[in-house]
């Protein structure tokens, strides 16, 4: 494979996986199909960081209007996040099968999602709540290329040789 393939995108583990103590679990997963970290930190980011990500990138309200919005802005902010950006070969890909569907109930088994949540848009809809899904991962290249600017400065990403990229170069 070219060096083209290999891919930063970003996740950030949400209150719900931080507050449930998972993330370590869900990390090792990442690791373990040879994505390395290349930046990490724990943030409690405001509703304007939150707002631009969101929106200005993601298009939530866009999508799904302005309630549903300001649900995921209310999850987001009942406690601190992880962030992280991973690289691999065509990392925003696998991070995303990974992960599963945003949808926790629609999640397949042995995805994150399928394994650790279970809620539905509908529930989420009629309970007027955002969906603790544990982790938000880049939704494709493009995403991930906005994302990670805006999450982590240059000088908060790091180049190094991990163990297994001998096996993939």
């Amino acid at each position: 494979m070219s060096a083209t393939n290999v891919q930063r995108t970003l996740i950030v583990f949400k209150p719900d996986a931080v507050q449930r103590g998972l993330v370590g679990e869900i990390l090792t997963r990442f690791e373990r199909v040879g994505l390395k970290i290349i930046g990490t930190k724990m943030i409690a980011p405001d509703r304007e960081h939150y707002y631009k990500h969101y929106e200005e990138i993601g298009h939530v309200i866009t999508r799904r209007g302005e309630e549903t919005f300001n649900s995921v802005l209310d999850l987001m902010n009942e406690g601190p996040v992880i962030a992280m950006v991973l690289e691999g070969v065509e990392a925003v890909e696998l991070v995303r099968k990974l992960v599963g569907s945003t949808e926790p109930k629609s999640s397949a088994p042995g995805t994150i999602r399928g394994d650790y949540s279970h809620m539905s848009y509908r529930y989420a809809d009629d309970t007027k709540k955002g969906i603790p899904n544990l982790i938000h991962a880049s939704g494709d290249l493009s995403d991930a290329e906005q994302e990670i600017p805006h999450w982590f400065s240059e000088a908060e990403l790091y180049d190094y040789s991990a163990l297994n990229e001998k096996f993939t170069r």
